[in-house]
């Protein structure tokens, strides 16, 4: 029989409504300090109140605050001093990804007749890029084969795009540091994958459109006609002269042994440079015909001028290692050492960032220009990243150091986006530049293909950022930073997807020939839109469906939610670094407050 309630009681939820509790603060799936909306959900976009729990500096006495000076200035040495490790650390990883892979990349770029395909072309770009980890190396491997025409500038176009495309993976790797913080993993992730989504959706508008008329190698060559051009000097090098004095010693890398191996002069030579220098000496013989005050040898001599190669010095200049075990330790130093100083940096920031310090960067960087004038502040982001860029020469240090301040909550992503977009430029006229600098026989190719680059970016702002209805990679990155602070295996599968599995299987599609990766490629491409279609239907205007498409119910749970998958990849991780968060900040603020939830938990 079922019991009776007495006056005034209320029924105790049952278990399926605490179960749409549950899952109404999974889909939330969020706790964090920010500010609170009005509906009481919390924001997790909105940037962390990073309060001051210290004393005021009028509260100390003198000996307080001589003692808040000198940890102040520790601490800002240390920033400093893990700034310069971290950077070091991303120069040994570029060295050590470059050992491991230099020699694939090199061949990679042997077959011309792979290369014709404009697909093929985007695909190895990505993979030599991701291989190498410097797309400079990339550029100039295809400006050696432009200029020695084994490749021509049409198909060098897709190529140039897939080198833009791999040199978002630094920043999505260095985002993954910062996964042990739900909220800062989802802010850091975004702000690196929203790079990524820009770079993708470009390439997907502007890589059919040059296969059918070639607007980028048209608009590269007028510009070559009407600019009247000459050989320069190389571009500023700021920061390697900075990291060259550590880097150099633990090892040198002659890029050479790569381009030759794309030109189809492979030798069997290390990339390890042994020799870095020669220094000439002359033997000078006996002649009647010089007098006394003779400084230099005398022409009827017979003399015989000597070369002495000068040996390097690093760590591993007389190794008898391979280049794939010294690749190996590198990359596992160098990994070490990055995620201990990006853990640092993270830490002293956020130790740093508190009170007034943190309300006047916030100020600073997220600041907009008055009203009518707002919509400039973007735009002038653009150019303070580009120009950063350009004195950084490496937009992979630039992203990789923005993705921590996003993280920790200085900057937001809305003002991240046009940074990162200003980066891109950035690169692209420090290539411009490293091209005037190029020998004569290879001027002009490298020109032209540095200005593509350039035109690549330039389109890319044109398409998704002057319209801001347009600007979709920030809706699409702060979705996939909700996914993947509650489902953190989310970020390794689009780490391997969209750097891996997906160009592997463009590119082997694209060897079977056009055929065959229409007849495979097409289909798949219209069903991915219509997902994305319907899906956007259904969250503004469900109206417009059929009542079966109004919602995903219909399908297996496993085809339409994370959940399943979740539960069988936190079986088999035996860490926790996979397993979604426990969300319990935000069931003690929304469910366990009610008391009705609370006599119910006896159940």
């Amino acid at each position: 029989m079922p019991n009776s309630l007495t006056g005034g009681q209320v029924p105790p939820p049952t278990l399926d409504t605490v179960g749409l509790v549950d899952q109404s603060l999974g889909n939330a799936g969020t706790s964090s300090s920010a500010s609170v909306l009005e509906e009481g959900a919390v924001d997790p976009w909105a940037l962390p109140e990073l309060k001051d729990t210290g004393q005021s500096w009028k509260e100390l006495s003198v000996a307080g605050r001589a003692r808040r000076v000198t940890i102040g200035f520790l601490k800002a040495c240390g920033l400093l001093g893990n700034l310069y490790l971290f950077i070091c650390s991303l120069d040994i990883l570029s060295s050590a990804f470059q050992l491991l892979g230099s020699k694939v990349a090199g061949d990679i770029f042997k077959d011309s007749v792979v290369l014709s395909n404009p697909v093929a072309g985007l695909v190895i770009g990505v993979l030599v890029t991701i291989l190498v980890q410097s797309s400079s190396t990339s550029s100039s491997i295809v400006v050696s084969m432009v200029a020695s025409k084994l490749l021509t500038v049409r198909a060098s176009v897709p190529i140039i795009m897939g080198v833009n495309v791999g040199t978002s993976i630094t920043s999505t790797l260095v985002s993954m540091a910062q996964s042990g913080d739900r909220d800062e993993f989802r802010r850091a992730f975004a702000g690196s994958a929203v790079h990524g989504i820009f770079n993708w959706l470009t390439v997907l508008i502007l890589l059919p459109l040059e296969s059918a008329v070639a607007p980028l190698e048209r608009l590269s060559a007028l510009t070559l006609d009407v600019t009247s051009l000459q050989a320069g000097v190389h571009a500023p090098d700021i920061l390697k002269v900075l990291t060259q004095p550590l880097t150099h010693l633990i090892v040198q890398l002659d890029n050479d042994v790569i381009t030759n191996s794309a030109m189809g002069n492979a030798t069997n030579s290390s990339l390890i440079k042994r020799w870095c220098g020669t220094r000439g000496q002359m033997t000078i013989g006996n002649s009647s015909d010089c007098g006394m005050d003779a400084l230099g040898p005398c022409p009827g001599s017979n003399g015989s001028a000597t070369t002495e190669q000068l040996p390097c010095h690093h760590l591993f200049v007389g190794t008898t290692l391979t280049d794939l075990a010294v690749g190996f330790i590198l990359l596992a130093a160098s990994l070490l050492v990055l995620c201990t100083c990006l853990v640092l940096i993270v830490k002293l920031l956020n130790s740093v960032l508190r009170g007034r310090i943190a309300q006047a960067v916030r100020m600073v960087i997220n600041a907009d220009f008055p009203f009518p004038f707002g919509w400039l502040s973007g735009y002038l982001a653009i150019l303070v990243g580009a120009g950063l860029t350009f004195v950084l020469q490496s937009s992979s240090v630039f992203t990789a150091a923005i993705v921590p301040l996003l993280g920790v909550g200085v900057i937001s992503l809305e003002r991240v986006y046009p940074l990162l977009l200003g980066s891109n430029i950035g690169t692209t006229t420090t290539a411009l530049l490293a091209a005037l600098a190029s020998p004569s026989n290879m001027l002009l190719s490298a020109i032209q293909v540095a200005l593509i680059h350039f035109f690549f970016n330039l389109a890319g702002i044109l398409l998704w950022y002057v319209v801001p209805v347009l600007r979709l990679p920030i809706p699409m990155a702060k979705r996939f930073g909700d996914l993947t602070a509650r489902y953190r295996w989310v970020a390794i599968a689009y780490l391997l997807f969209s750097f891996l599995l997906l160009p592997l299987a463009a590119f082997g599609l694209s060897l079977a020939g056009d055929t065959v990766l229409a007849a495979v490629g097409g289909p798949l491409v219209a069903l991915v839109l219509l997902l994305i279609l319907v899906n956007v239907l259904q969250r503004h205007r469900p109206a417009w469906l059929p009542r079966p498409l109004r919602s995903w119910a219909w399908l297996p749970l496993w085809l339409h939610s994370l959940e399943p998958w979740d539960h069988l990849l936190s079986r088999c991780c035996p860490c926790r670094a996979c397993s979604t968060p426990q969300a319990t900040t935000v069931k003690e603020a929304h469910c366990y407050e009610n008391p009705d939830i609370l006599a119910s938990q006896q159940l």
